[in-house]
């Protein structure tokens, strides 16, 4: 954070004619340079700048130094800010401003907070665009007005990874490029891929690292630090979905692929997703898109000019008939977030919001039916491949989130974060994988289809805090950080089977009410014994209580007759050390190497009465480099990263079609590798590109730990992951007005899939592009995705089925089965921006 105040000296003016001062146009923030922490203390460098007659900075001279780095951070930012010019009545002047920059050092987290500068006479910061300078002439001239102060609201790069895999990823300029939904940012860390067998509403499966995390099993999910991950979900444990988050407010996401953080917690075992809110932009944002297969989108994002990014309004409608038969969906969710100051040194976020949904899903077809035209649709190809055979099929959701957050600068230096959060969820979700494969009617009816009905309903309550006391180790500040979490989930979920005529359960798989009482802690150090060489390290420990009903036990048993409930009780108890040693062998090329153990917790519908809960435990090590270039006067900025890693987990999930959800299936292994680069120039050129290649195997019975590469191939996960997202902003003049355009790009690679019984499925190249152009506060812009029109198989599988009938006979041939993915799809847009105190293109 940097806070300017300004104090004009006109180098030449006279008595008569009044003196009108600069006002600041752009001012981008002082970004420090690589390996650069940011400052414990508030630090402040006084710059005198020379404005000119354009309105260009053309001098900048230090008149008080905080050190070499922060003062060639402020040069290097006081160089790029623009102004309306000082005028004498109407003629440009150039002036002198001194402008104190403070940085100010983050209360928690990975921002810098918006903690302001005492001002002149005991006043408080004002907007850019409010007050009158204090003018003070070279002798002779008229007596100064009132001290103009301004407030630049910034924020300092992201802190240091904790690993090679540790991504802080600022969405900037690559919101350009076009997406569905916020799930889709996840794409911008490299090896991940999702995919999404349920429609628009359903959470998508993601795979990261070479697991097939499901809709979140194997991944941990945050928004702003409120826990995603559903325990004990009908549709799979950890269930977590992301689709109600609205794009446009989403800042950065940060992104740590393996267990090496501390702080990361249940569900952690492939990594940890966190979505960081905040909204740049002040004033009022009206999206209004529509497109292919009547796809409608409304998107209201406000933030109040006088508050900073942490204070906004959202608002997003969306609704569709989809790109084939019983694809429709429609949505509607509100989101705010409202940041207070408590005092000089404490703010205080309130967040809230609500959604709901419903969608209907195609579901899976079978491949011989689609080739052979037996699907009821139009027998000519595309309407066979968008066909499906149950109608019956999709879900509604309801989702409601509070929580507020407390954070404190504390004497010495010490910081100090608290929060508590709500969340309410109700969610009932219809598949059907099997057809007429699995029902055994009584006596001789029959079948009634293996249509599955999850339903889930539930409320978490919880609290988190961080707390860092002002210490100092080996000369550096701020090494130890302590932590805790507490969640209290009370849950119902259930499984039942429906007819395939008119829907009705005619059987419950289970039904249980379940409780569960999660406690953590975790301590992290981090040490610099030599100036080239940093040492991260810490430990977890988490602890589980976990309460069931099961109301779904049988009437009878050997003993005779009983009810049909029974309670159980289980704990669980698992502690995870982690550490990272990073050698800086450049100013800006670092070697980290990390290990870690992490964990999951037990599905509590799987749990006996008194055990020990089991968890699924994981073991990981990485190594890799991490170089970057910024600063130092550069227009640019390049990122670079690539590691090499291998994983074991105790305990794996492949899905299941009988069940319809991820089923057990022991240990499994994982080696693999990563690059990935990112580069920007100024605002106008973005770019960032991945690679990754991921082997995942079922281990040899009896094998070593240390033999990664031997063992069965696990299905459905791809080898390799490729993705490109790169935008181009800039501006024309036509007809003396000037107009800001883009041009956006976003690229999909996906490699081969392996499916049971040695088959693979086909590679996927798909491609995104995405123009705008804008003109004062209003704005077109045109997306096609899926340019190439590519029939493309979203979820691939291969099993045994029988779609054909109740009285047709089951084959015992397993086939693939698919569910397609979307066609070219257009999508128009109009935004309005209103009420910014900035508007540019």
């Amino acid at each position: 954070m940097w806070i300017p105040t300004l104090v004009l000296c006109v180098l030449s003016a006279t008595a008569e004619v009044p003196v009108t001062p600069p006002v600041p146009l752009e001012a981008p923030p002082p970004v420090l340079p690589a390996g650069v922490a940011p400052p414990e203390v508030p630090a402040t460098v006084l710059l005198r700048v020379t404005i000119d007659t354009a309105g260009e900075v053309s001098q900048v001279e230090v008149r008080q130094t905080a050190g070499v780095a922060f003062d060639r951070a402020a040069m290097a930012a006081a160089v790029r800010w623009r102004f309306q010019p000082a005028r004498r009545g109407t003629e440009p002047i150039e002036v002198r401003a001194d402008v104190p920059v403070t940085f100010v050092p983050p209360v928690h987290g990975h921002h810098l907070e918006a903690v302001e500068a005492a001002e002149p006479e005991g006043r408080e910061a004002l907007p850019s665009d409010a007050g009158t300078p204090a003018v003070q002439p070279d002798a002779g001239s008229p007596p100064a007005a009132p001290a103009f102060s301004t407030t630049v609201r910034g924020t300092a790069s992201a802190p240091p990874p904790v690993a090679a895999g540790d991504f802080h990823i600022p969405v900037g300029q690559l919101a350009d490029v076009p997406r569905n939904s916020a799930s889709d940012l996840m794409l911008l860390a490299p090896g991940v891929m999702l995919a999404n067998h349920g429609g628009e509403g359903h959470a998508e499966t993601i795979f990261i690292r070479g697991f097939d995390a499901g809709e979140g099993k194997d991944v941990e999910l945050r928004l702003n630090g409120v826990p995603l991950n559903e325990v004990s979900h009908a549709h799979g444990h950890g269930y977590a979905d992301t689709y109600f988050i609205i794009p446009e407010l989403v800042e950065a996401l940060r992104v740590t692929e393996g267990p090496y953080d501390p702080s990361q917690g249940d569900f952690g075992v492939a990594g940890t997703v966190e979505y960081q809110l905040g909204l740049a932009r002040r004033g009022l944002t009206t999206s209004v898109s529509a497109g292919s297969f009547a796809t409608r989108r409304l998107a209201l994002v406000w933030g109040p000019p006088e508050s900073n990014e942490a204070t906004f309004v959202g608002l997003l409608l969306r609704q569709g008939h989809g790109f084939g038969p019983n694809r429709a969906h429609a949505n509607a969710g509100a989101m705010a977030q409202v940041e207070l100051r408590l005092g000089e040194e404490t703010r205080l976020r309130l967040f809230g919001t609500s959604y709901a949904s419903r969608f209907s899903s195609a579901g899976v077809v079978r491949e011989t039916d689609v080739v052979d035209a037996r699907l009821p649709c139009e027998a000519d190809a595309d309407s066979q491949f968008f066909c499906l055979y149950d109608t019956n099929q999709g879900g509604a959701g309801q989702k409601h989130i509070l929580s507020a957050e407390l954070q404190s600068r504390l004497k010495r230096g010490g910081r100090f974060m608290q929060q508590g959060y709500v969340v309410l969820r109700q969610m009932r979700i219809r598949d059907n994988f099997t057809g007429f494969l699995l029902d055994t009617p009584p006596g001789e009816e029959a079948q009634r289809g293996d249509n599955t009905e999850g339903y889930y309903q539930g409320s978490t309550v919880g609290l988190r805090g961080r707390y860092t006391p002002g210490l100092t180790v080996l000369g550096q500040p701020q090494p130890l950080e302590l932590g805790y979490v507490a969640r209290f989930d009370d849950v119902h979920t259930r499984s039942r089977r429906l007819r395939d005529s008119g829907g009705a359960p005619y059987t419950t798989l289970f039904d249980n009410q379940v409780r569960t009482t999660h406690l953590g802690a975790y301590a992290s150090l981090r040490v610099a014994p030599l100036p080239w060489l940093t040492l991260r390290g810490g430990v977890r420990l988490d602890t589980f209580l976990f309460g069931v009903d099961d109301q779904n036990r049988p009437t009878v048993d050997r003993d005779g007759t009983r009810l049909p409930e029974e309670s159980l009780e289980a704990y669980g108890f698992f502690a995870s050390p982690r550490g990272t040693v990073e050698v800086r062998l450049s100013p800006r090329l670092s070697w980290l190497t990390s290990a870690g153990l992490g964990a999951r917790s037990s599905d509590a519908a799987a749990l006996s009465d008194a055990e020990l809960a089991p968890y699924a435990r994981v073991a990981s090590g990485e190594s890799g480099l991490g170089w970057r270039l910024e600063g130092e006067d550069r227009p640019y900025a390049l990122e670079a990263r690539g590691a090499v890693f291998a994983t074991r987990v105790s305990q794996d999930f492949v899905f299941d079609e009988k069940a319809g959800r991820n089923q057990p299936i022991g240990a499994s292994q994982r080696l693999g590798a990563f690059v990935t680069a990112r580069g920007t120039w100024h605002e106008w050129v973005d770019v960032q590109a991945s690679l990754a290649w991921a082997r995942a195997t079922l281990p040899v019975p009896g094998a070593s730990a240390w033999k990664v590469w031997d063992g069965t191939v696990m299905p459905y996960i791809p080898a390799l992951l490729g993705r490109l997202d790169a935008s181009v902003r800039g501006t024309a003049t036509v007809a003396g007005e000037q107009l800001g355009w883009n041009v956006a790009v976003g690229h999909s690679a996906v490699g081969p899939r392996p499916l049971p019984l040695d088959r693979y499925s086909e590679s996927v190249f798909l491609f995104d592009v995405a123009t705008r152009a804008r003109w004062k506060a209003m704005e077109v812009g045109l997306s096609v995705e899926n340019l190439l029109d590519t029939r493309w198989r979203e979820t691939e599988l291969n099993y045994v089925s029988n779609f054909r009938g109740p009285d047709a006979p089951a084959s015992l041939l397993a086939t693939r089965h698919f569910s397609a993915g979307a066609p070219r799809t257009f999508t128009g847009t109009l935004t309005l921006y209103l009420d910014l105190q900035e508007d540019t293109p």
